[in-house]
C-alpha cells in the first residue's frame, strides 16, 4: 500500500520550533514533488512549502517564508518541514503531499495537528 505518514506535530508555544517529518512506504518517493500544506479551522487548504525531485530548489507560501525550512532525504524517503518562530496563525493540521510521474495519483497522507498557543 502506497501511503505518506507525518508525524511530529504537538502543541508549542509562539516563537517555538517544531519539525515535521513525512515517511513515505509502498515505493520510491525519490523522483516525486513533495509538498507542504496545511488547513485551519474553517479555512481552505492552504499551501506551505515544497521542493522538487532534484532538490535544488525550494517554495514557500509567502505567511512561512523565512521562519520555514523544507529538506528530504530519499534514502530514508522522508521530507522534513522544520518550522520556527511560530505563530498562533500557524495552528492547522499539516499535510503531506506527493506529487509523482505524469499519470500517477497524488498521494496526501492523514496530518499532523500543530497548535501554537500565544
Amino acid at each position: 500500500q502506497v501511503r505518506l505518514v507525518e508525524s511530529g506535530g504537538g502543541l508549542v508555544q509562539a516563537g517555538g520550533s517544531l519539525r515535521l517529518s513525512c515517511v513515505g512506504s509502498g515505493r520510491s518517493f525519490s523522483g516525486d514533488l513533495m509538498g507542504w500544506y496545511r488547513q485551519a479551522p474553517g479555512k481552505e487548504r492552504e499551501f506551505v512549502a515544497s521542493m522538487p525531485a532534484s532538490g535544488i530548489n525550494t517554495y514557500y507560501g509567502d505567511s512561512v517564508k523565512g521562519r520555514f525550512t523544507v529538506s528530504r532525504d530519499n534514502g530514508k524517503n522522508t521530507v522534513y518541514l522544520q518550522m520556527n518562530s511560530l505563530k498562533p496563525e500557524d495552528t492547522a493540521v499539516y499535510f503531506c503531499k506527493a506529487d509523482g510521474p505524469a499519470g500517477s495519483p497524488t498521494i496526501w497522507g492523514q496530518g499532523t495537528q500543530v497548535t501554537v498557543s500565544p
